[in-house]
């Protein structure tokens, strides 16, 4: 058995961080990662480009009509929008990724590279596990025409996609199915473009199928608007609100009319005029989701960590999670271009809360391993549709959790976190370490890598998942705690 220090990066964007230079293979799914406990945290970052924004961005590209190209600066290097860039160039676009992977500049397509045209079949796209491109794409290139088989990694054909592939169904001329129960990837897409201009879709699973649909709208311009209705709960909304102000920026005409279904549920009709995007040049803020373990490392261990970049009025919801940790005790400071985050002071714990999480529920996560440092139990509420993500991330994390002692309830919407008593906080060095599973899931891992702040001997497996939307994040957090983590490789046991 061997473990290898990497020292601090200090740098966000470093090719030649001390993690890569490690004798240990970080990609490998047979090593772990432990983050060391640590003195409170006082420092500022400025995490890479949102991944929300950059694929939502990619497509009104993509489909932007004029002679210029469009130009996203500021764009995450990730799997996610790797995965994205590789399919709108197999299917013809001009894509150029330049420098250190954060400016895009999106051509126009280049003639008919859809591999039905030659009479070869459906074009085989593979999305691995990315949520966002295999539904925003569905959309887009149903409303664009053409022959086209998504598929992606075993858990992706687990994920699923039947109410959005509905919604098309609805609307589409020609046809659109998916290939495994219950709805699910992998889904064929064959037709001329949409036909109609009114469909439903619900809004409790995931609202990226509204987003797909919405961004899909001008593509399927031909005259008349296109009216979307929401049926039921919509999860999720600022991710929404966020599509209808990338489309605008791109220049599309959306309108959101909010009304009251019959049921008393909130519903929300989308209208699209027919108008095309634009090529524009495009900023993309920091992303929030990946902000939040930064501001939780604050919160959990008493420091001030500034993330630099984001604003109260953010396009994206989740830094709505600083206000969650303002409820939890925490300081908060809000200006133009910067969010701090300090923790309560040494002695004090934070306040366990009721907590409504709907609309930053990819945070989740993130609370619950702040709230295992509180004085009370955290009922966190209105996540039921966690558990389609990239793993089950209520009972995934809630078995995580467990290992640690804490106790976890399960609820349909949600979780309740009972916070770990001061003699599983205090555990030895010397006891026997805690091994944390990651599913595969970026965000359990980027998220419980934190419990070993304040917890010695906490391993987590699979680090390597997090390049799904943050391949620098143990890099970035070694920079910002100002010590290394401890790598370990099992196949040199």
């Amino acid at each position: 058995m061997t473990r290898s220090e990497s020292a601090p990066s200090g740098s966000q964007h470093s090719d030649d961080s001390a993690a890569e230079k490690s004798s240990i293979d970080h990609a490998s799914t047979n090593c772990t990662v432990e983050v060391r406990p640590s003195p409170p945290v006082v420092g500022s970052i400025r995490p890479p480009g949102s991944k929300s924004l950059t694929n939502r961005a990619l497509i009104c590209a993509a489909f932007s009509v004029g002679e210029s190209p469009a130009v996203l600066h500021g764009a995450l290097r990730s799997e996610d929008t790797e995965v994205m860039v590789a399919a709108l160039r197999q299917v013809g676009w001009d894509i150029d990724v330049s420098g250190d992977g954060t400016e895009i500049t999106v051509g126009g397509r280049l003639g008919d590279s859809n591999a039905s045209a030659k009479g070869d079949g459906p074009a085989e796209l593979f999305i691995a596990n990315s949520g966002t491109t295999i539904r925003f794409l569905t959309a887009a290139l149903s409303a664009a025409g053409g022959d086209y088989r998504l598929s992606g990694v075993p858990r992706m054909h687990q994920r699923p996609i039947g109410d959005l592939t509905d919604a098309i169904a609805s609307v589409i001329d020609g046809r659109i199915v998916t290939e495994s129960d219950g709805g699910c990837p992998p889904v064929r897409v064959e037709g001329r473009g949409w036909n109609g201009h009114q469909m439903r879709v619900r809004g409790n699973v995931s609202s990226q199928y509204l987003s797909g649909l919405m961004m899909a709208g001008p593509i399927a311009a031909s005259g008349q608007p296109t009216v979307i209705e929401v049926s039921g709960e919509l999860v999720s909304r600022p991710y929404v609100d966020m599509t209808a102000k990338v489309m605008a920026d791109f220049g599309a005409v959306v309108h959101l009319q909010d009304s009251q279904a019959e049921s008393g549920d909130a519903a929300l009709k989308v209208v699209i005029e027919p108008v095309a995007y634009r090529p524009v040049d495009y900023d993309i803020e920091p992303d929030a989701s990946a902000a939040s373990y930064f501001w939780a490392t604050a919160a959990i261990t008493g420091g001030k960590v500034t993330v630099q970049g984001l604003s109260p009025d953010a396009l994206q919801g989740d830094v709505g999670l600083v206000d969650v940790l303002a409820k939890m005790g925490c300081a908060v400071e809000k200006s133009d271009g910067h969010l701090t985050v300090q923790g309560v002071p040494p002695g004090q714990r934070l306040t366990g809360i009721d907590v409504d999480m709907n609309a930053i529920s990819d945070t989740v996560q993130t609370l619950a391993v702040v709230a295992l440092f509180a004085d009370g139990p955290t009922r966190v509420r209105g996540v039921a549709h966690n558990r389609f993500k990239e793993t089950d991330r209520i009972g995934d994390l809630a078995c995580e959790l467990r290992k640690l002692g804490a106790t976890v309830e399960e609820h349909d919407d949600g979780m309740t976190i009972h916070p770990l008593t001061e003699t599983q906080v205090c555990r030895s060095e010397d006891a026997p370490p805690i091994r944390l599973a990651t599913y595969h899931d970026h965000r359990m891992a980027m998220s419980l890598a934190l419990v070993g702040l304040r917890i010695p001997g906490i391993q987590i497996e699979n680090p390597a998942c997090t390049a799904k939307t943050y391949p620098n994040y143990f890099a970035d957090l070694e920079g910002l705690i100002g010590q290394s983590h401890l790598w370990r490789n099992d196949s040199d046991d």
